[in-house]
Formats: structure tokens, C-alpha cells, sequence
């Protein structure tokens, strides 16, 4: 309509949007209730591994002995120490074969366990909670009781050699030859961690669609080819990760060979030099050196593994 001066009064129409809301003038401030629930478990992890670590660190570089006091710089020192012992050297040399022997028996035994339990069969839950028994064992229980065993008297090892004519009489099993005591050792050990290299392979296989399978058989793939070509390269972040707890475990074996074998240089591990140079020789420096040092080789051989073995799987 037109007013009496000449100009148009607006009119509202029915498809005029309303007037936008007035915006808040006191902003909401960031949600903390995430940050509280999180805050024990940080505090919990900093209190007990990252202050720690680095007190291990700092007194690596000096020379800390109760006998010897004040505590005194040496820089590298301690840790030139470390190479020029021999027992040192020699327990190198045995983790390294621990670690060998323990990974590939463990993630070999893994596969084979995880693939037997792959598909559903009656008693299966059983089978599953036997075979965590191991691993749930602590380690000085699983080595008083492969002692047993290995017992040069009286042990059942000796006595199944014995009576299927492999041996004329028994014999010193641990402590003698420093292969086999190696072996035997990495036996209990491997016993104990390949229970876990199962469950963590059998949980990246759950995730691999039946119907891969199905196709494969279709093609005519064998069982062994759809195992190579479907089950390993699917499997591998399990894989990778059953790999890097067994590299963990066997790089910082100490319970078995210090039970069964003692402190005797033929089994003896790195870790078991550690407690020896710390608390026996109480030279803490030192020990607080090759303590870093173990764990700056944990984590490079876990980071090698990882590179290497893991590969993201998208289905």
C-alpha cells in the first residue's frame, strides 16, 4: 500500500525468515571433565615410570656407590665400564640368543595355536582358559617347577631320555653347556609367553571376514594358500604386536635363568647382571647405566619390529 507522501510502507509476507537469535554474550568455557578423569591415571604413570626413568637417566652419568660416598660425575664412564665386563659380555651374547630362540619359537607357536582356535568348535572356551594358565603363572613358580623337570636325579626329562634309549644314565641338564642351557631356559620362557603371541594373533584373525575364505575356496586356493595369501598378511598387526611383548619379555628375562640356573655365567641374562652389579657389587652408577641401556635396546628392536612385520590392514 502507498502512503499519502508517496512512499511504500513494507509489508510483511508469510515467507519472511524471523530475526536471527541474539548471540550468547558469555561463551561456554572447555568441558574439564575429561581432563579430571584422565588426571590419577597420568599422575599414577608419571609417579611410577617417568620419574623414575629419568632418575635412571641422570644418575647413569655418575658414580653412585653406598661404600664410596659423595656421588661423583663421570660422565660416560659407567658405561664404558660395561663394555670392557666380561660378564657383561657374555650375558649379551646369551640375551641375544634368548631373544632369538623366544621370538620366533613364540610367534611361530602363536600362529599355529591362533589358527587351530580360529574357527568355533565345541570345548573351545576350555582349550582358550588352559592355555592362558601358563602365562598367568609368575615366573618363579613356572621355574621351581620346571626344576623338577630338569632335575638331574630324579627329573622327568632325564627319565623320558632314559627310557627311550637316548641316554645310558642321567645326566647335568642346566649349568654344563651353554647352549643347552640356553635352550632349556628359552623353553620355560617361551612356555610362559606364547599362550599371550595366541590370544593377540586369534584377535586379528576375529576380524578377518568369512567370506575371504569362501571366495578362496571357490577359486580352488588350498587351505595352505588361502593361509599364506589371506590368514598372514590380515593377521599381521596381531602378528606385529605378539612379536614386540615377546622381544619385551625375552630382552628382560630374569626369573627363569636366575631359579633354574643361578647365578652361573652360562644362562645368566642382562637383566640378572644388573641386579648383580647393583645390589651385589653395590654399584648403583653403573647398574643404572646398563638399566638405560637395556631399555634403549628394548625400544629399538620393538621399533624394528613394528617397522618391518606391522602393516595397516583395511578391509
Amino acid at each position: 500500500m502507498t502512503s499519502s507522501a508517496g512512499a511504500e510502507t513494507p509489508v510483511a509476507t508469510a515467507t519472511e525468515e524471523p530475526p536471527p537469535p541474539a548471540r550468547r554474550r558469555r561463551r561456554r568455557g572447555p568441558d574439564l571433565l575429561p581432563y579430571v578423569l584422565v588426571a590419577p591415571v597420568a599422575a599414577f604413570i608419571v609417579c611410577l615410570a617417568i620419574v623414575p626413568a629419568v632418575f635412571t637417566v641422570v644418575k647413569s652419568f655418575y658414580r653412585v656407590d653406598e661404600l664410596d660416598p659423595p656421588e661423583r660425575f663421570v660422565g660416560f664412564g659407567n658405561f664404558t665400564s660395561l663394555f670392557h665386563d666380561s660378564a657383561v659380555v657374555s650375558s649379551t651374547e646369551n640375551t641375544l640368543l634368548y631373544v632369538l630362540v623366544g621370538v620366533a619359537l613364540s610367534t611361530v607357536l602363536g600362529i599355529a595355536m591362533a589358527v587351530t582356535l580360529q574357527r568355533p568348535f565345541r570345548g573351545r572356551s576350555m582349550v582358550i582358559a588352559v592355555l592362558i594358565l601358563p602365562w598367568a603363572l609368575p615366573g618363579i613358580v613356572e621355574g621351581i617347577l620346571w626344576t623338577g623337570i630338569f632335575d638331574p636325579n630324579a627329573g622327568l626329562l632325564n627319565s623320558v631320555l632314559t627310557s627311550l634309549h637316548l641316554t645310558s644314565d642321567y645326566h647335568v641338564l642346566l649349568g654344563q653347556d651353554r647352549l643347552l642351557t640356553i635352550a632349556l631356559i628359552e623353553l620355560v620362557q617361551v612356555w610362559q609367553i606364547t599362550p599371550l603371541s595366541a590370544l593377540l594373533v586369534l584377535a586379528a584373525l576375529q576380524l578377518i571376514p568369512g567370506e575371504l575364505y569362501e571366495a578362496a575356496e571357490i577359486d580352488g586356493a588350498s587351505p595352505w594358500k588361502s593361509f599364506l595369501r589371506i590368514t598372514l598378511p590380515l593377521a599381521r598387526p596381531g602378528v606385529a604386536v605378539a612379536m614386540v611383548q615377546a622381544v619385551i619379555a625375552t630382552l628382560n628375562v630374569f626369573d627363569q635363568p636366575y631359579v633354574l640356573n643361578g647365578a652361573a655365567s652360562t644362562g645368566a641374562s642382562l637383566t640378572m647382571q644388573t641386579y648383580f652389579i647393583s645390589f651385589e657389587n653395590l654399584d648403583f652408577g653403573t647398574g643404572y647405566a646398563l638399566s638405560l641401556l637395556i631399555t634403549l635396546v628394548t625400544l629399538l628392536f620393538s621399533v624394528l619390529v613394528v617397522r618391518f612385520v606391522y602393516r595397516r590392514v583395511e578391509l
